[in-house]
């Protein structure tokens, strides 16, 4: 019988130097393993990916489990309503990609900008002098005195302002309640409507949970608000944005680019609207998968800091750290 159920491979922690507790039997399975159920009957706790499919609330009916510690900050994969209902403990790990993440969004915000990715294809196509002529031509911006509208200005949304603010940006937010508000004034960030900061922003970052509130949170009519020729970053959740009216206005010329890390469905299938754009429109999108948050200095940091909670609740009989549920 084993204390914890590790859903995910032991070889996620051993590349990044991070062991289990020794004090602790831990069985490393995976989500789709046949005999879940009874093996979440007899264990302890549960330590899981914040990212992918949704883990049935029945799993848990007549268990002995007292935590699910998520090894990132997403728990949308959980059913929080069963989880209440049994009583069980659902912690994360906030901001342990934050720099990762805050590194994807000023890197993926300047390939768009600088249309990096276009000029990689064109030199490839053997279109050098046309390629460079266009780019002179066409002015190019990079981030220094740019408005960067941040939604949701939590620990990641923070890591992120900071980043652009020091790489010469102006900062706007759209959150009623940022998580640091003396951080946010040292930062000269401006609060705005959704509206004003969308129509304001030369780019615009998401950082907010999937929520009932969030879902669809920029729908067709907010896309057209977008500055034309601005930059949409999407690091958060696919169905916090409409895929297809995100599509609409690459394809339209409207939107300068877009960096969609995150799909409505993960994996997305064949059919997502952005993977259908035409190829002269790939150049102003960079599609990666779900993997803003992921480097091996993040991943070490989140698989440390679950660990020790896990050790907290079950060996030193205290309440997690970071309990959203």
């Amino acid at each position: 019988m084993a204390d914890v159920i590790c859903l995910r491979p032991r070889e996620d922690f051993y590349k990044v130097g991070v062991l289990e507790p020794d004090k602790l039997s831990t069985c490393y399975l995976s989500p789709q393993d046949n005999d879940l159920h009874s093996h979440f009957a007899r264990a302890r706790a549960v330590l899981m990916p914040a990212v992918g499919p949704p883990l049935a609330g029945e799993l848990f009916d007549e268990s002995r489990i007292e935590l699910v510690q998520v090894t990132g900050a997403g728990v949308d994969r959980l059913d929080a309503d069963a989880m209440k209902q049994l009583g069980i403990a659902v912690a994360n790990v906030p901001g342990g990609s934050s720099a990762a993440i805050a590194e994807y969004a000023v890197s993926s915000a300047l390939l768009l900008l600088r249309r990096m990715l276009w000029a990689s294809s064109e030199l490839r196509g053997g279109n050098y002098v046309r390629a460079r002529q266009q780019m002179v031509a066409d002015n190019l911006a990079g981030l220094e005195g740019l408005t960067v509208g941040v939604v949701g200005l939590g620990v990641v949304g923070m890591a992120v302002a900071q980043s652009f603010h020091a790489m010469g940006s102006r900062i706007a937010y759209h959150d009623p309640a940022p998580r640091n508000p003396e951080e946010t004034e040292r930062l000269g960030a401006q609060s705005m409507s959704l509206t004003e900061l969308l129509t304001t922003a030369d780019v615009v970052t998401l950082h907010v949970p999937l929520l009932h509130a969030t879902e669809s949170l920029l729908g067709e009519r907010e896309l057209q608000l977008m500055k034309s020729g601005a930059i949409l970053i999407n690091t958060a959740r696919g169905k916090i944005v409409d895929e297809a009216a995100l599509a609409a206005q690459l394809a339209s010329g409207q939107l300068g680019g877009a960096a969609v890390d995150v799909y409505s469905s993960e994996p997305p299938d064949n059919e997502n609207p952005l993977f259908l754009l035409e190829k002269n429109i790939q150049g102003r999108l960079l599609l990666t998968p779900h993997i803003a948050g992921v480097t091996r200095q993040s991943w070490a940091f989140l698989f440390r800091s679950a660990w020790e909670n896990v050790e907290r609740v079950l060996l030193q009989g205290e309440p997690p750290h970071h309990r959203v549920i």
